[in-house]
This record gives structure tokens, sequence and C-alpha cells, in this order.
């Protein structure tokens, strides 16, 4: 019987998927306790919550998918699984949205919310959706202000003024990566910087230990490692003064001097300038009298503030007209200029600049004529005759013309200067780190209120606990710029809780990466009266396996490791580090499409030979490369049409197959397509030996072959789960597949237990990828039995998975002649006498003088022959 000739129906999914997503749902298949039971191991599996934009794309199914072949797995496996799913749900675009769609908000969210969770339910992701949140609702962020309020109780929170990008249209601060060319990105106004009252967390409190346990999760990729370290950014060196060489009259005798942090305190017998940033009280103070120094401030003000932007930026500066001491060679001075390339925010906002040592410095003293010093001495140069040319020197040098320093190499010349540094009190060892405190102020309406009241007297007041939730009033108008929490005309004018004078409440919200920096933990227990419950919490974390974009890799991950951290300081969390595994799955891909109107949909074209057009009109379209689904190039591929076509189990098998998780895949017609094909094959084949008389399940010899297959596939797949590859278990599951079809085409009996085994172990294994099928098999394989969802995984049998021969190729003069099927590990006398045997070696021998034998064990014999 022929797995491509069966008359077996084919695998209804229309009803089949819905059909078990019923039985799950009815079963609670996918549901556990708050507190892990005490009979099972635990698994944590989550993904990375989403934004509820509205629609999903394959992009999500991917990451979906991945966590749920684990969630599924895991459980099989024995262990209690929890897999919960919410929403990330305040944030910008719904704001967008209520001032260009005229829908409040919290309507246009929880409408998306809705549209999402019935896709996600239609592809039968094990979810325990009785723990579902969304961050929009009062229940949760309810519980966040509690947070909040902890920390503020427990010192981690702080509020100051602070330098922000201003938007003067729509009056709210913006993030740098929101100014675009120094303009607001939806405004398109010129960014301003201006100074206001902001909320921090105390995330730099915690940069020594969230830098040093990065060294134990040994389960994170070491890239997201990497790029955590480099944010956090330690640094050892100097913190130096440069006094002001003869201020001029009338200059404030508060700023008479730059203080630097630099690494390299060894080079400063080069330096030619001294750069500060446009804020620097130094650079403020000449801008008072001079217009031009005002106005590159004024420049350098609507660069923005992001490295990315100040990188790419041409790197340009001002003279002051001041100078600074060397404090090592006090006789000589250098001057000092604004540079827009340095950050208040960054170190001490002033860089002193050795142009032999540093490219950036070196490219900015070439361009305003500044001089050169040459002080370090790359090895294998001659001292007399090497000059510094276009690039600046790195790697192995020594110090020279550097006097007390000469001949130093550069550990031992910056130790040297430091101790020199401090003897003279002009400087001191220090150790700087690139983190800085967590600015959480938003002037938003669509997001967590800051529990906090403003009195005149009594200054910021924490919202009592009694009063908590603070929640966002739902008559608010978005015809005006600005906050609306503003512009209400009631909300924020509220009593103080101390004296019960008028205050006003705070109308900033709390940065959206702080919803998300906890969920993970109210999941344990997501209706609680309180933001966790000890037994719980500690119960289920840290998540055993975290999936998400690795464009997350720094802030939200960061952010996370530190809340967890402040939670188990004010008493909600017992742990210290939220994600014991972490994985970074690629992005998935496709072409974009586009006509002279703009953007189109993957579905709005169509190929028609070697030309692709508008499906309307048969106009020509314009094909871009393959990339990252993108709302705004419109070449997103949704879930939905494809399980109206294929089916859920489809979509998910075709995700899963394509190539190793962590890299990009691209989305095909073509693929997609393979992947219900070979569904459809597994159905019919499963259903073919279900559809046989019943057998004993003896072992027979005839069904040796096929058994061994079986074994090792459920070893392999296993192996391959274990491993995050499921890419790797599809591909086994394919040999499966095609062994148990070459058993089917032989209608032999003695066949009968071995097919029944390969197909009850393709069913049990294809589970994770394709649930829905995997029932609809069991339950013909096994129509009383129980459903996969309550099986356990299945075992390989270690006899089966030895290896029956080898095979081994037979040389002569190094050409091959032959093969022989042998015994792993044969006797060396057994092997070559086979070898001898084999007819086409025999002939030729046959009259040749047999010089030596090689054997190599179980790969190659060799005959050495003459004449």
């Amino acid at each position: 019987m022929s797995d491509t000739t069966s008359t077996t129906p084919a695998f209804d999914f229309h009803t089949r998927e819905p059909f078990w997503q019923a039985e799950w749902k009815s079963r609670n298949s996918f549901s556990v306790p708050d507190v892990p039971p005490a009979d099972r191991p635990k698994y944590y599996v989550l993904e990375m919550f989403p934004y509820p934009s509205g629609q999903l794309h394959v992009g999500h199914v991917r990451n979906y998918a991945l966590g749920d072949v684990v969630a599924r797995y895991k459980r099989a496996q024995g262990f209690s699984v929890l897999h919960p799913m919410g929403w990330d749900a305040f944030g910008l675009p719904a704001e967008n949205a209520a001032r260009e769609r005229g829908v409040h908000p919290g309507k246009w969210t929880m409408e998306n919310i809705a549209t999402m969770r019935g896709t996600l339910q239609r592809l039968g992701f094990s979810l325990d959706w009785d723990r579902e949140i969304a961050t929009c609702q009062p229940e949760y962020y309810g519980q966040q202000q509690k947070l909040f309020l902890d920390m503020l109780a427990g010192g981690l929170v702080e509020r100051r003024d602070s330098s922000v990008n201003w938007d003067p249209v729509d009056e709210t601060v913006l993030a740098n990566e929101q100014v675009v060319d120094g303009r607001g990105w939806r405004s398109g106004a010129l960014i301003e910087k201006k100074t206001l009252s902001q909320w921090f967390l105390k995330i730099s409190e915690f940069a020594e230990p969230l830098l040093a346990s990065l060294k134990d999760l040994d389960r994170w990729p070491e890239r997201v490692r990497t790029m955590q370290e480099r944010w956090i950014g330690r640094s050892e060196g100097a913190r130096v003064r440069f006094p002001l060489h003869n201020p001029p009259e009338g200059f404030d005798t508060d700023l008479d001097g730059i203080e630097v942090f630099t690494t390299r305190p060894d080079t400063l017998f080069g330096m030619s300038f001294v750069g500060i940033a446009a804020d620097h009280p130094v650079a403020l103070h000449v801008a008072k009298n001079n217009p031009e120094a005002l106005a590159f401030i004024e420049e350098c003000r609507r660069l923005g503030t992001s490295e990315e932007v100040i990188e790419a930026a041409e790197k340009r500066g001002f003279d002051t007209g001041l100078r600074v001491s060397n404090p090592l060679d006090p006789e000589t001075s250098v001057p000092v200029w604004i540079a827009n390339f340095v950050l208040m925010d960054y170190g001490t906002g002033a860089v002193f600049g050795c142009p032999c040592g540093d490219q950036r410095d070196l490219d900015f003293a070439r361009k305003y004529g500044l001089p050169v010093p040459s002080v370090i001495l790359p090895v294998g140069e001659d001292a007399d005759s090497f000059e510094v040319g276009a690039k600046a020197v790195t790697g192995d040098a020594t110090l020279y013309n550097s006097g007390f320093l000469d001949g130093l190499d550069t550990a031992s010349a910056k130790k040297a200067s430091i101790e020199r540094l401090e003897g003279l009190g002009v400087g001191h060892s220090v150790v700087n780190w690139r983190l800085r405190d967590w600015g959480i102020s938003r002037q938003r309406y669509w997001g967590c209120p800051i529990p906090v009241v403003h009195c005149p007297s009594c200054g910021a007041v924490p919202v009592p606990d009694d009063q908590l939730p603070v929640v966002l009033p739902e008559d608010v108008t978005f015809d005006r710029t600005g906050n609306p929490l503003d512009h209400h005309p009631t909300w924020k004018h509220v009593s103080c809780p101390n004296c019960g004078t008028a205050a006003t409440r705070e109308t900033d919200t709390f940065d959206t990466f702080v919803d998300s920096s906890w969920y993970f933990a109210r999941f344990t227990s997501p209706h609680a009266a309180n933001p966790t419950v000890p037994a719980a919490a500690d119960g289920w974390l840290p998540v055993d396996q975290y999936i998400g974009g690795i464009e997350h890799a720094i802030l939200h991950l960061l952010y996370a490791r530190f809340f967890t951290r402040a939670m188990h300081e004010t008493g909600h969390l017992g742990i210290d580090e939220p994600f014991a595994g972490l994985f970074t799955q690629g992005m998935v891909t496709h072409e974009s499409y586009r006509d002279e109107k703009g953007w189109l949909y993957p579905e709005e074209v169509e190929r028609r030979g070697e030309d692709v057009v508008r499906r309307d009109n048969g106009a020509t379209v314009k094909v871009g490369r393959s990339e990252k689904m993108s709302k705004s190039k419109r070449n997103t591929v949704s879930p939905v049409a494809i399980i109206e076509k294929f089916g859920a189990d489809t979509a998910r098998w075709f995700v899963l197959s394509d190539s190793p998780p962590e890299r990009d895949m691209e989305w095909t017609a073509s693929g997609v397509a393979a992947a219900a094909r070979f569904g459809q094959r597994v159905h019919r084949l499963v259903s073919s030996v279900a559809a046989r008389d019943a057998v004993d399940a003896g072992h027979e010899a005839a069904g040796d072959d096929l058994r061994r297959v079986t074994h090792r596939t459920i070893a392999a797949v296993t192996e391959a789960l274990e491993a995050f590859t499921p890419n790797v278990a599809v591909a086994r599951l394919h040999e499966l597949t095609s062994a148990l079809a070459d058993a089917d085409r032989k209608n032999d009996t003695g066949l009968a237990a071995a097919r029944r085994e390969a197909a009850t172990a393709l069913t049990l294994l294809c589970a994770p990828m394709m649930p829905h099928l995997a029932e609809d098999l069991m339950a013909l394989l096994e129509p009383e039995g129980a459903l996969v969802v309550e099986r356990a995984w299945p075992q390989a049998i270690p006899e089966w998975l030895a290896v029956q021969s080898v095979t081994i190729g037979v040389q002569v003069l190094g050409k091959l002649r032959g093969t022989i099927q042998m015994a792993p590990d044969a006797p060396k006398d057994e092997v070559l006498a086979a070898a001898k045997a084999e007819p086409n070696v025999a002939r030729a021998l046959e009259g040749k003088r047999l010089v030596k034998e090689i054997h190599v064990p179980n790969r190659i014999v060799n005959f050495v022959v003459a004449g």
C-alpha cells in the first residue's frame, strides 16, 4: 500500500483543529497551580509578550511556536509547565491612533488584544489563558505602582532635574531614538534641549552585580552577554582636574578647572585639546557673552544624544578661547573646545584629546589644525623617525616623549601616571561606569500613572497604599498637543495625603519598559492582591526558557534584571536573576513590493511568468529585497490567511523547519505549500497503519530495520529539542516518515508491529510541532486512549540504537573498488578476508603481488600491490 495512492481522507484541519482546541480547553490541559506541585519538577517557558498593534504576523508565529515546542516537550517529559501570555499594552501608538482616528486608546488597545488573542488561540498554543494580563489594566498597573512606592521608600528612586529632548510642537519629551536629524520623528519640529524634573530608578547602583553575574548566565547567548557588558561599561582609569590657564577677567571663579575621566592617563603628555559637552558649565558660561558659542551649542542640542547619532555625525567643534594646563606638565597648556561628540551625561562631560592614540581625536585635530604630539611608539618603530599618519596608534606600544613615563608599556605607564597625579593632588584612580540611572518619566497619557502627589508645602508625597491604584481617567481628549493629563479639568487636582491642602497629581506616566520589567513575576500569581505571592514567585522563577528578539538584548533584559534585584531588596522576590535560559530567535523575512502609489501587501500582488504584478489591474510592481517583516513596508504575512488555507499546524511546521531558529528565515509560498503536503502525507501514512487489523505488538524479525530507524529517530529528536534545534528534529522526522512509507508499501504482515510502533512514535514526536494532527492520529491509533497532551514522551530503547553494521570502503592502490558490510569493530583478519572476497576487489588483485594491507577500523581497507 502506498502513502501516495491511499484513499484515506485528508486531514480536515478546518474542523479538527478547533475540535482539539476545545478538548484542551475543556480539560484545562495547560493550567497549573500558582505554587508548583511538589511531586513534579517545574518548568517556566515564556516568550516576550507582544504589543497589541492589531494583527500578528508570521514573525510572531515563529517566536511563539518555538516556545510552544519547548512547553509541549517539557510537559511530555513530566514537568509541570507554566506557559502564560499577556500584552505589553501601554505605549505611544495607542495615543497616535486616538489623535488620528478619534478612538480612545483603551478601546483601540482592547480591540487589538481581542483580535490577536483569537489568532494565538487558532494556532493552538499551549497557553494558560487564565493567567492572561494586559499592562493597561488597573489590576496590573496598580501593583506596579505599589512596587514603585516600595522602591521609593527603599531609596531606589530619585527625582532630579535632567536634560531631555523636547518637542515644542507635540509638547513632549522624546527618547533619543525618536529624534531624527534633529527633529521630532512625528511632528518634524526642531528638537530643543530642556531641563525638567524627572523620576529616576537607581540602576547605576547595581552596575557591579549586574556585570558580575553575567558570567553565571551560561544559558544566554554570548552575543547578548557581551552587549550587556559593553552597555554597563566598566572602565578603570583616573579622574583628572585640568586647571584653567590664565582665565580671562570676570570669568566665574567657581569654574576654575575642568574635570575629566580618562582610561588613558598615560597619554597626558600627548594631549592637544580638551573637549567639553555643549551643556557643560564652562560652555554655558562662555556662551553668555559669545553669540557664536551659543549658536553652536544650540546646533549641538538639535543633534540628539544617542550614541548612534553622535557616532554617525560629522565631528565639529567651537574654540572657546580658554586654555587649560596639563597637570603633568603645568608649563604647557591646550585649548578648550566645545565638541559635538562629547555628552554631558557620560563621565564628567569632558574629555582630553590625545590624537596620536585615538582616531576620533586624530580626525578632530587634523580638521582644526591642532597639534598631534606623538607619545605612543608602536613595537618595532624607531623613536627618532616614527610619525603619526592617517591612523592613530593602536595595539602593543611603549610610551616616549613623555618624561618619567618613557620606555614603559601601557599598563605600567597607567599605574605610574595615576601615582604621580595622586601625589600632585590633581587626580586619583577611579572606576567609571557607562550605565546611567534609568529615567522613567514620560509625558504621555497612555501609560501607568506615577503614584505621587505634589504638594506646595510637603513636596512630592507618595500616594498611600489604600488609594491605589491611581487609575487613568477615561474622559480625556486629544484635540490639543501635549499630555492630556495636564489638560484634564479634575483628575490631577487632589488633596495632599499628608496635610490635606490642595495639591496636584504627577501627570507624567511610566516609561513602558517599566511595564515589561516585571511581568514575568506577575504571571506567577496574576490576580493576587499584592505584586507577587512569594511562594508562587519563588516557586516558578526564574524563567527556565525565555524567548524573544535580539533587539531587546540590552534595554529590556537589563531593566528586567535590575527590577528583579530591586524587587528582591523590597521583599517581593527571593531571586536576583529573572531568566535562567535565553534564546534570541531570528527574524522572518519577506520580499517587499511597491508601485507608484506606495508599498503593497503580498496578497495584493501575484507572479505572472517572470513578472510581479498587482492582482487587481495587472500593473507592474517593483520587487524589493527580502527583509524583516515590517508594517511600514507592508511585507507582512498574516497567519490568519495561512490558517484558513493550510491550517495552523502547517504554519507552525514551516516556521520551525526551514532553518536554525537563531537565523533569519524567508517566508515563501512554496515553503508553506511543502509543509502542508508533508502534514497530509503523515496523516495518510499513520491513518493507513491504524486502519490495518490489530496485531500482536511483539517483536518480529522482519521489522528490525524499521525499529532501528524508529528508536534512532526518538533519540535524535529528543536530542534536537534539548539543544533547541527544532529544524534538526524536523529533518529526522522526515526520515522516519520516509522509512514508514517504505514499510507501508510492503503489504507484509511481518512488519505490522514495527509499522504501528513507528506510526505511534511519529505521532508523538510530531506533537510539539503539529499538535492538532498528532491528536487526530493518536485517536485513530488508539481510539480509547489518552490525549497526546496527557502522554509521556517516547523513550528510545538502547538495544535498537546500537549500530548493526558498518560500510567499509575497499581500495586497491588508493582507488575504490568496492564496499563490504561488517559488524562494528570486526577483527582485522575477518575484514581483510571479506575485502579480498569482494568480486570487484578480487578481479583487481588477480595476478598482482600484495605488498601491503592497510586497515582503518570501521572505515577503509587499502591493498598496495605490485606487478
